[in-house]
């Protein structure tokens, strides 16, 4: 991640008192798609530092994860990216607390596949992919962007196959670009995952985010409010309020998580709900960084079902 800044957690009698910061809502348009679909009880699994599984805005909708890095059934979050991507995926909606996660009743499933430090390797997370689509996710969320691992997941590589073979279980994949400003084409284009670059508050490419992978889309990435451990981590030494901002890809590929469990939970495949989401994607300006274009909740939601 690029950047952080904590702010104070506060309630009062407003549904979700600090939806209004996250500006991402509106710009993929998803309260008109909240309208049609919620993602009632699709899993999104969260391949990442782990989560803060007694998040006030997160423990309601956890499911039993697991941790590749201990090796235990206690995926938590001893960084705090791996929560910061959950809530923005699927954080507790209307319960009088914190933020509204894009896809409102959708389930989180935390795997621990990134240290303390938010390292990792090859091996590791391919495990955790394999084992989240195991396991019942029907959306996978790697927000592996800014821990030095994408540059290693060449064409052809190991989590290629990873990725095909939780496409094979009934999941989507979505992964971040990455945060090096740079070209990058880092899967084969055959390979079924869902490349996802920032986009800023002004509907153009966030400056860090990578670009020119085939068929990515962009979702909001910069200045985004999610929530972070209630306890002491890398992200948290100052403030453990439970609340923050990132910026980076990596909040930008659970937005586009959220979206797909949207769209998983009126019946869609694998297939279609990629297809979906990049068809609707918008690219008024034309500028080839952001892909396809900034995902759209509610066209996506309102895009005719196959016969």
């Amino acid at each position: 991640m690029v950047l952080a800044t904590l702010v104070a957690c506060g309630s009062d009698d407003k549904a979700d008192p600090m939806a209004g910061k996250q500006w991402g809502l509106d710009a993929m348009k998803l309260p008109d798609a909240w309208k049609t679909t919620k993602g009632k009880d699709v899993v999104i699994a969260v391949v990442d530092t782990g989560t803060d599984t007694g998040h006030p805005d997160l423990k309601d909708h956890i499911v039993k994860g697991y941790d590749f890095v201990s090796g235990d059934d206690d995926p938590k979050d001893q960084n705090g990216h791996g929560t910061h991507v959950s809530g923005i995926a699927a954080a507790v909606t209307d319960n009088g607390v914190g933020i509204a996660g894009d896809a409102p009743d959708a389930k989180i499933m935390p795997v621990r596949a990134l240290d303390t430090l938010g390292s990792g390797d090859n091996q590791t997370i391919t495990k955790a992919i394999m084992w989240a689509a195991d396991h019942g996710a029907k959306v996978i969320n790697l927000s592996l962007g800014e821990s030095g691992l994408m540059s290693r997941f060449l064409k052809g590589g190991v989590l290629n196959a990873a990725f095909t073979y939780a496409y094979g279980k009934g999941a989507v994949v979505v992964a971040a670009a990455g945060n090096d400003s740079t070209f990058k084409q880092p899967y084969q284009v055959t390979t079924p995952v869902l490349i996802v670059g920032a986009s800023d508050q002004d509907g153009k490419p966030a400056s860090f985010s990578n670009f020119g992978a085939q068929q990515a889309v962009s979702a909001p990435g910069v200045h985004i409010l999610s929530t972070l451990p209630t306890y002491k981590t890398q992200e948290t030494l100052k403030n453990t309020s439970g609340y923050g901002y990132l910026d980076g890809t990596s909040m930008a590929a659970p937005q586009v998580s959220g979206l797909a469990a949207l769209l998983i939970a009126q019946g869609r495949s694998p297939a279609q709900t990629m297809q979906i989401i990049r068809q609707t994607a918008k690219n008024p300006s034309g500028d080839a960084r952001l892909g396809l274009g900034i995902v759209d909740a509610a066209a996506a939601v309102g895009a005719p079902k196959d016969k």
